[in-house]
């Protein structure tokens, strides 16, 4: 492949051909903040930003596992549960985008690559192939509850530091998010007769 070469005197002329093939270096490290004028201490920053990309990691596990158990399943509950998971995993998207964010505003740097996620996630990774659908509700509700563990934690530590952006994203979006899903999918896990009761047999 011919490489474009520039020179000065063709940067001050401008040209329409796109810079591609750049090599850049790390400008800021995983793991550390910068200062921002937020009235918050380095230390409360440093500790949100931390907890903050333990929970975006899992959520975005969470997120591929509601993907991949949305591609995978069937049985009779099919069309039901594959529109529910789609919509659970559109709506941890979002939560995933807004923790990134409060990351990156509180001066740090939001873990993105997959491979860096699958380094510090700790929801287990499930087989490659499918399951069958109970095992794979049962997997999404114990993301969940370990999700909703770290981030009752978080919001607290965070509301103790004054860190109350931090503490309401977490209560307000990931909380109450997690919640309102698991309750969703634990239903689904009833032994219920559909058409008689067991009174009537």
């Amino acid at each position: 492949m011919a490489t474009i070469r520039r020179t000065a005197k063709s940067r001050r002329k401008g040209s329409s051909q796109p810079w591609i093939h750049q090599d850049g270096v790390e400008i800021q490290e995983f793991g550390t903040v910068r200062m921002f004028p937020l009235g918050l201490t380095y230390e409360a920053r440093m500790y949100s930003c931390q907890r903050l990309n333990q929970v975006l990691a899992d959520t975005q596990i969470l997120y591929s596992l509601y993907k991949k158990h949305h591609w995978l399943m069937r049985g009779p509950t099919f069309y039901q549960l594959h529109l529910l998971l789609d919509k659970h995993a559109t709506e941890q998207l979002a939560v995933v985008d807004l923790l990134a964010e409060r990351v990156q505003t509180l001066g740090g740097v939001a873990v993105g690559d997959p491979r860096h996620v699958s380094e510090i996630t700790v929801i287990p990774r499930p087989p490659d192939g499918a399951e069958e659908v109970p095992a794979m509700l049962s997997r999404l509700i114990e993301a969940h509850e370990a999700i909703l563990v770290a981030a009752h934690d978080a919001a607290a530590r965070a509301a103790e530091m004054g860190d109350d952006g931090t503490n309401d994203l977490l209560v307000s979006d990931v909380i109450r998010t997690g919640e309102l899903q698991t309750w969703f999918l634990i239903e689904h896990l009833v032994d219920t007769p559909l058409v008689e009761s067991a009174r009537d047999r």
